[in-house]
């Protein structure tokens, strides 16, 4: 039942910095929440994806803004940002908003480096806002399970953790391979981007802070000297297309697996949108001469200050991005894989089954986005950094870690951190 002081507050009025794919799941939520939150603005380069969000949240003209730059020199209009640019337009729109008042929901990952990600926290304490990193595993009901498990105490303490996270074949070549994030010194690490939230559920877990990483992990198929005899630098141009299993036109023409993305500009149909995306922009690019440089395979090995060990293996070559938990503690182990979890005492031999199934695949992270700017919402309410779930001051541990794995993986030898 609401309040009387809840239903006295005004809701939260929110400006977009971004309109991409993850920036839109969190518009939804305040879409659907009139009561609680407000989309008073909207920041976006791209026009197609600017016009579409003003169009769904009624925004005029003057509400939409094609520079970060120019929207920060203007006076403060709203209580919030959420910043959704991408990974290495992270820092700068982040410390500008602290700087003008704005509490902030900040995409993951923080920022590129520990200096920033640091400053970041420094400027958010200095000027008493919040801000809160996107680590929606907290709020997903398969991870929130296995946090409860182990924290129930039933199981004993932990003593190890298994921990898979595929990216797949098909994710690989559009994002780290064609896509924006194929490059280190533009996107970071991709351990970082595509890991920094599992890294972060495990320190959830273990409730302890990491002491030492050593890691291991190369850039091991993509690259030229492995294309096929006949390859072309366009898949719609190549004799061996047909027989690749990274073909574009594969993923994108016939299976019309991730192109939910693609612009369709206006008095386009999506096939011509398509054919356009395949032969003139890098999505349509052979993934063996692709300007890519990230890394195609990353394990890291983790001690904590407590003694507990984690694995933490990243697997590309993978039909499936399914993540697998293998927990180990004194009195039992609990293995999850997404679908179920399977909670066993060493005592009995007993066995608690969690079925997860109707969740997995389930839209904004089976209700995870929606409940991570509800939290968001509710810790400017309540002028409470604290209750902001993935707060700054906490978040910035799993990139401590990522950084620590990539030191490791160049040098060749254990980090202390």
């Amino acid at each position: 039942m609401m309040s009387e002081v809840d239903s006295a507050r005004k809701p939260v009025s929110i400006v977009a910095i971004g309109a991409g794919n993850r920036a839109n799941k969190y518009i939804q939520y305040i879409l659907d929440n009139p009561d609680k939150a407000k989309l008073v603005g909207v920041v976006e380069i791209n026009q197609v994806r600017s016009r579409a969000v003003a169009q769904k949240a009624g925004l005029n003209d003057t509400q939409c803004f094609d520079s970060y730059i120019d929207f920060f020199n203007l006076p403060k209009c709203a209580d919030a940002v959420i910043i959704s640019t991408p990974d290495n337009e992270h820092f700068c729109p982040a410390m500008l908003a602290i700087e003008k008042g704005y509490h902030v929901l900040l995409e993951k990952p923080i920022a590129q480096t520990m200096e920033e990600c640091e400053a970041i926290a420094e400027a958010a304490k200095k000027n008493n806002v919040i801000v809160e990193v996107c680590y929606v595993l907290h709020f997903h009901p398969y991870f929130r399970k296995l946090y409860q498990l182990v924290q129930s105490g039933e199981y004993g303490r932990i003593v190890s953790i298994n921990h898979k996270a595929p990216v797949g074949v098909d994710r690989m070549s559009h994002v780290y391979v064609r896509g924006v994030w194929n490059k280190k010194s533009t996107s970071g690490p991709l351990f970082t981007s595509k890991c920094c939230h599992d890294v972060d559920f495990i320190t959830w877990i273990t409730k302890c802070r990491c002491n030492k990483i050593s890691s291991f992990g190369s850039l091991n198929w993509f690259k030229s000297e492995n294309a096929p005899s006949g390859s072309a630098e366009f898949c719609v141009d190549c004799t061996v297309e047909k027989s690749c299993p990274f073909s574009a036109v594969n993923l994108y023409k016939r299976r019309r697996d991730w192109v939910s993305n693609f612009d369709i500009p206006e008095g386009t149909t999506f096939d011509e949108a398509i054919d356009n995306v395949l032969r003139t922009t890098p999505y349509g690019r052979c993934v063996y001469k692709s300007d890519n440089d990230v890394v195609d395979h990353q394990v890291v090995i983790m001690e904590f200050e407590n003694g507990v060990t984690a694995n933490l293996s990243m697997d590309v070559f993978t039909t499936s991005n399914i993540r697998t938990t293998h927990i180990q503690l004194t009195d039992g182990e609990i293995y999850g894989d997404e679908y179920s979890i399977k909670a066993t005492k060493f005592l009995t031999r007993q066995t608690q089954e969690f079925d997860f199934s109707d969740s997995y695949g389930a839209p904004f992270h089976a209700g995870a986005d929606f409940l991570t700017v509800e939290n968001f919402v509710n810790a400017i309410n309540n002028h409470d950094v604290s209750e902001a779930c993935n707060n700054i001051y906490e978040a910035i541990e799993s990139h401590r870690i990522c950084v620590a794995a990539e030191t490791s993986r160049m040098c060749g030898n254990t980090v202390r951190i």
